[in-house]
């Protein structure tokens, strides 16, 4: 058998090296305009609420980039599994123009400025929900599973989901810190949480690696109510928290704006309290001035000596009303170095007895006790959310791992909760009306209906109305259609 004689190429030389390389240069800058023109008119073709509302973020990104952001924004709300790039991609098909990893690249390398959007997304939401009025805001961390031996930002956190009295669960992962909008929706009895502002809590030994200045909970929620002032000067806000955030530094930031921000938290039996300090009587002192007057009695101590308490019918955690007895009193809350904060604090008994007893403050003293107890328990609305972003947004399903794509995906994710409120808000009456979950004494329209009716709708009315595909979808029967449909946008 005669051997095969392999015949060496001959190598081209570098003058033909160079026309190789321009030509496969012209190519892909002809592909990338290609794809750019049918970025553009992919997305003149979204509806008009979902283009009102992603079209005032467009400064943040170059347009391509915005483009891009838009698809894979509508394709995490119109996909059913895992929240990946390829995962989306799938569920575009042809509707992502381009090669696939210009869209990964949104979220790992290309440049674009996260607190830019951030500013505009929240003013687009505020001027919708809240265009004027104070502004009632919710406080509150929670804990995505992402593990992994290389992912930026992770540590072992404590997860209250989990954990009991008796049990501490720990999971792997990034502990987010969450500032929400409650917004109540004329079609829901509870208000919802829509998320504005997240900030990634780093454990002191990443910080100590990194040399960074460690931040708690507490005060990266500090942060986030400081931009949310800064961006809107003229406006009042009212944040509330939970017991992990009930510490005297962020007392001491409301007290400082008081005009224009009310805090309100738990607070302690024990607590320091005192008299304001007498006023300062002459221009020169040989002393000192005091800094704090006349040592109050514990907030336990003057529940323990009233026992005429006063009963109210508050609303309640889930939009329930409740029956309590409360016990009011006003004081100087004083930690060491720190100066006084006038606060009011609240006793909260609970008639029915099936819930514990409660110590509440807020920084304004003149707010009425049953406007702080509302005003607290409208904050369990942010773990509803937690929760619903998880179930149906899919959070812990994400697989970046680098510095951007971890600080900017679960973010998005989070915002994108906000973004389908504000389109089922939007929706006409035909698209909103439809409930896709129906079970004995429902009267509520839960997240779940919301995300399933948006999805039915960008379905309909922006892929089967794509000139292509409108053609086939109107040949179906109205039965097949509807079959397609829930197949498409299922209530889970």
């Amino acid at each position: 058998m005669s051997s095969v004689i392999r015949r060496p190429r001959p190598r081209p030389s570098k003058k033909q090296l160079k026309e190789q390389l321009r030509v496969l240069r012209r190519q892909q800058a002809k592909k990338a305009r290609k794809a750019r023109r049918d970025l553009d008119r992919i997305h003149q073709r979204l509806p008009k609420p979902a283009r009102a509302l992603f079209d005032p973020l467009a400064p943040a990104f170059r347009q391509p980039t915005h483009h891009r952001f838009v698809l894979l924004a509508v394709a995490a709300i119109l996909t059913l599994g895992g929240r990946t790039i390829c995962n989306l991609l799938r569920c575009l098909g042809v509707l992502a123009p381009g090669h696939p990893s210009s869209y990964h690249r949104i979220f790992s390398r290309t440049p674009w400025r996260p607190w830019e959007l951030a500013r505009r997304f929240t003013a687009t939401v505020l001027s919708r929900f809240a265009p004027q009025g104070v502004i009632e805001l919710a406080g509150d961390d929670t804990v995505a599973e992402h593990p992994g031996p290389k992912v930026y930002g992770k540590g072992c956190h404590r997860d209250p989901v989990r954990s009991t009295h008796s049990f501490t669960a720990f999971r792997w992962g990034h502990k987010w810190v969450v500032l929400a909008l409650l917004v109540r929706f004329p079609f829901t009895t509870r208000r919802w949480a829509l998320p504005l502002l997240m900030a990634l809590y780093r454990s002191e030994e990443e910080d100590r690696r990194e040399g960074r200045r460690h931040k708690t909970p507490p005060q990266l929620l500090r942060q986030l109510l400081l931009v949310l002032m800064r961006w809107f000067p003229d406006r009042k806000f009212v944040c509330s928290a939970d017991g992990n955030y009930a510490t005297h530094e962020l007392a001491e930031l409301a007290c400082r704006y008081h005009r224009r921000l009310t805090f309100i938290s738990k607070f302690y039996p024990d607590a320091n309290l005192f008299e304001p300090p007498p006023p300062v009587l002459g221009k020169r002192l040989s002393h000192r001035p005091r800094k704090k007057g006349a040592k109050q009695p514990a907030p336990e101590q003057v529940v323990r000596n009233t026992p005429k308490r006063q009963r109210l019918d508050v609303a309640w955690y889930g939009g329930g009303r409740r029956q309590v007895e409360v016990v009011v009193g006003n004081g100087c809350w004083y930690r060491g170095g720190r100066p006084l904060v006038p606060v009011r604090w609240v006793f909260v008994h609970d008639r029915t007895g099936t819930h514990r007893e409660e110590y509440f403050f807020t920084t304004d003293p003149t707010m009425p006790a049953k406007a702080v107890i509302e005003t607290y328990t409208g904050r369990w609305n942010i773990e509803t959310t937690f929760q619903e972003v998880r179930s149906y947004l899919r959070l812990e399903t994400t697989r970046g791992w680098s510095r951007n794509t971890v600080l900017r995906v679960s973010p998005c994710l989070f915002g994108l909760y906000t973004v389908v409120a504000y389109l089922y808000a939007e929706l006409p009456r035909r698209f909103a009306g439809v409930r896709v979950v129906d079970w004995p004494g429902k009267h509520d329209v839960t997240f779940s209906d919301a995300i399933t009716a948006v999805r039915r709708w960008l379905w309909q009315e922006w892929v089967f109305a794509i000139p292509g595909h409108r053609t086939a979808f109107q040949k179906l029967k109205p039965g097949l259609r509807q079959i397609v449909l829930y197949g498409l946008a299922p209530a889970a």
